[in-house]
């Protein structure tokens, strides 16, 4: 049976097209005893509107901003190219995306550049956040022009934007203890830790998580206190290689962040005889360090599904309409046996050519 269209509608509610058109795309001007009949017509028949086709007769266009942390960081480089694919395939349904860099960890230049959205004309706009009380305001000022706003990977306040798009980071955390601890077969043991910043609210979760299944299951294990590195790779490297060189009963290595190119090469060039190693974010680098057998696991954040729900999201919320329940990203463990062919990377290298 065919689907009932705006013509049944306004049939059955015994209106004219254009007057079921006003109330069905919400244009107001209707008498309210029209919309009741409309209304009615709409739960009697069924009838679901045809958002896309709506879209298309008032010219609607989705203006969507990301403000993603600039820098070499090979994690948000896998985010940026997902966000152009992205919006290369939903040109046809006008959706416009710019891609606003803001230094990393940097909690007045997001302050900024978050206030800077303020006099523009976007409908929509993503963010990796931080925790801090400086960016309620401009936030607020955004949601009060009816910017629909989210957070992407790292969480915002979340009394000041509408839906946050990530993994839940603490859980994340509590896989990295769980598999280090098993690790360990029972025996004792001693973990650094590194954190690119406790601003980070994806950071912060993380080590959190990860402290507290380390205290509560393999209480024979010392967590070191974190080296902070602003998920800078020479910072990593350097560290490590410090660390290195001074075992004093190290036997695990995991980093909350990225910079991990660093990480790896101080493993590279150290004695066979390593600690085991966790890192987040299936990056190449991060892959080959897997096949090279130079680290054990990776938690990876899917960024590509990431992406696709903030689109929907977004799209959503601008629309007007409730947000479904949306099931959990979960994040996914690698090891050497499992990975996914490499096709980003290869996408990549080919778009460099």
């Amino acid at each position: 049976m065919a689907s009932p269209t705006l013509t049944d509608v306004a049939e059955a509610a015994g209106v004219s097209y254009a007057t079921a058109d006003r109330v069905i795309n919400k244009r107001g001007n209707v008498a309210a005893k029209s919309i009741a009949k409309v209304n009615e017509a709409v739960a009697a028949l069924g009838y679901v509107r045809n958002i896309a086709a709506a879209n298309l007769s008032r010219g609607r266009v989705y203006r969507l901003a990301f403000l993603i942390p600039q820098g070499p960081n090979a994690f948000f480089a896998r985010i940026r190219q997902h966000i152009k694919d992205t919006a290369d395939r939903l040109q046809a349904e006008r959706v416009h995306v710019d891609v606003i860099e803001v230094a990393a960890f940097a909690v007045e230049g997001l302050q900024a550049s978050i206030a800077s959205l303020i006099d523009k004309d976007f409908d929509g706009v993503a963010i990796v956040g931080l925790q801090s009380d400086a960016l309620i305001q401009p936030l607020e000022q955004l949601r009060a022009k009816g910017v629909a706003v989210v957070g992407l990977v790292s969480d915002l306040p979340q009394d000041n934007r509408l839906a946050y798009i990530g993994i839940d980071n603490r859980v994340a955390g509590r896989t990295a203890a769980r598999m280090i601890g098993m690790a360990h077969a029972g025996g004792k043991g001693s973990i650094q830790t590194f954190v690119g910043s406790m601003d980070a609210r994806d950071h912060a979760e993380r080590f959190s998580g990860f402290c507290e299944v380390i205290a509560t299951d393999f209480p024979d294990i010392t967590v070191r206190d974190p080296i902070i590195t602003n998920d800078d790779a020479a910072i990593l490297k350097s560290r490590t290689a410090t660390i290195l060189g001074d075992r004093s009963n190290l036997t695990a290595l995991y980093n909350v962040g990225a910079g991990n190119s660093g990480l790896i090469e101080a493993l590279r060039a150290s004695a066979p005889q390593r600690p085991f190693c966790v890192v987040h974010e299936l990056v190449s680098h991060s892959r080959q360090a897997l096949l090279d057998r130079q680290i054990d696991l990776v938690i990876d954040q899917r960024p590509d599904v990431e992406i696709n729900r903030v689109f929907t999201v977004l799209r959503t919320l601008i629309d007007g309409n409730a947000l479904p329940v949306l099931p959990d990203l979960v994040p996914t463990i690698y090891v050497q046996d499992n990975l996914p062919a490499d096709t980003l990377t290869d996408q990549m290298k080919a778009q460099d050519r």
